[in-house]
């Protein structure tokens, strides 16, 4: 008749010091190859008359193995927790760890000061439409239909009527075209985009500001003198600003404004490519085909807008060597420059 001793068994339970040993201790004393569920399946040899006694002594042993091992289990894993949660205990008396200071992205705080520098001389801040109709991004600008402009090799087309904006200008448009008669002073900041192959100054997506002011008394004065105090305002009151002609459709006539170089006082380094001086944006007196466009009388009226690039303006400001930088979202590099 089948026989089994549970007491070797117990013996190693006692003994077994964490989970592993007390799996390794289930598999050998209660698993399908062990010696009390051999014992089990051979009761089919034995004789009848013993059958019935084999097997209840056979079965108390199984159960008191399974109450000893739930019991082994269930202590071991109460001492597991209770390391885990000494080795995670908390000093409360301990001082807190302070909150990380945030900050502005380098372009947003561009913008961000621009904005505020307009604000204070009366300027209203808009936004409008990053996906813009070819309407209000081209034609409505004096920009003739064979402008380079418009080829899929600088513009990213949508429809052949819709497009992602190019440049702010539109909203000079839009703006008019709500306010309808002067005065007229907005701000527009905004993202832009064009089919540019990137490189350490150019970048296929962009922030622009687009500034215009329209009413019955402006000038060309009007226009310098505001952007040469958005260029103190930008880069202390000692900046000095130039204005050269250049052409851009939708003004006329043109210019781009330069503002002395603040590495070296406009003495000439290789930052200035030793001219002295940093172009930073066009701009130039309204076309009088623009106002009439949005039924402003030219005769009546005059104005005067401008457009500049925001990283622009952050790569003169931080001395970032890089305009890809502003997009890659590295915190090392906004950590530096924020």
């Amino acid at each position: 008749m089948p026989d089994f001793d549970s007491q070797p068994a117990l013996g190693d339970l006692d003994r077994t010091t964490d989970l592993a040993a007390l799996e390794l201790w289930r598999v050998t004393h209660l698993g399908r190859k062990s010696e009390l569920m051999t014992a089990l399946s051979g009761l089919g040899q034995v004789a009848a008359e013993e059958r019935r006694e084999a097997g209840q002594r056979l079965n108390a042993a199984k159960r008191e193995l399974e109450g000893a091992y739930e019991a082994r289990r269930s202590e071991l894993s109460q001492q597991t927790l209770a390391g885990q949660m000494e080795s995670e205990r908390i000093d409360v008396t301990l001082p807190g760890r302070p909150l990380q200071r945030g900050y502005s992205h380098p372009t947003i705080a561009v913008i961000q000061e621009i904005c505020g520098l307009f604000r204070d001389i009366g300027f209203q801040i808009i936004e409008g439409p990053e996906v813009e109709w070819e309407h209000y991004n081209f034609t409505m600008l004096n920009i003739p239909p064979e402008h380079p402009a418009r080829d899929l090799t600088d513009t990213f087309w949508i429809t052949d009527k819709m497009l992602l904006r190019t440049h702010t200008s539109p909203n000079q448009i839009r703006a008019m075209e709500r306010v309808g008669q002067p005065p007229i002073r907005v701000l527009v900041p905004g993202r832009c985009y064009r089919n540019e192959a990137t490189d350490a100054s150019h970048e296929s997506t962009f922030f622009q500001i687009e500034g215009l002011m329209v009413d019955d008394r402006t000038t060309m004065a009007d226009m310098k003198g505001v952007l040469s105090y958005m260029a103190r305002g930008l880069f202390g009151q000692q900046a000095r600003t130039r204005f050269r002609c250049d052409y851009f459709p939708f003004v006329e006539p043109g210019a781009e404004m330069s503002v002395s170089c603040g590495q070296c006082n406009g003495t000439g380094c290789r930052m200035c490519k030793y001219t002295g001086w940093l172009e930073i944006l066009g701009c130039g007196m309204v076309h009088p085909d623009v106002l009439r466009g949005v039924d402003i009388d030219p005769a009546k009226y005059s104005g005067w807008a401008f457009g500049l690039g925001v990283e622009r303006i952050a790569i003169l400001k931080y001395g970032v060597d890089d305009i890809r930088l502003f997009q890659q979202n590295d915190p090392r590099f906004l950590r530096q420059v924020g």
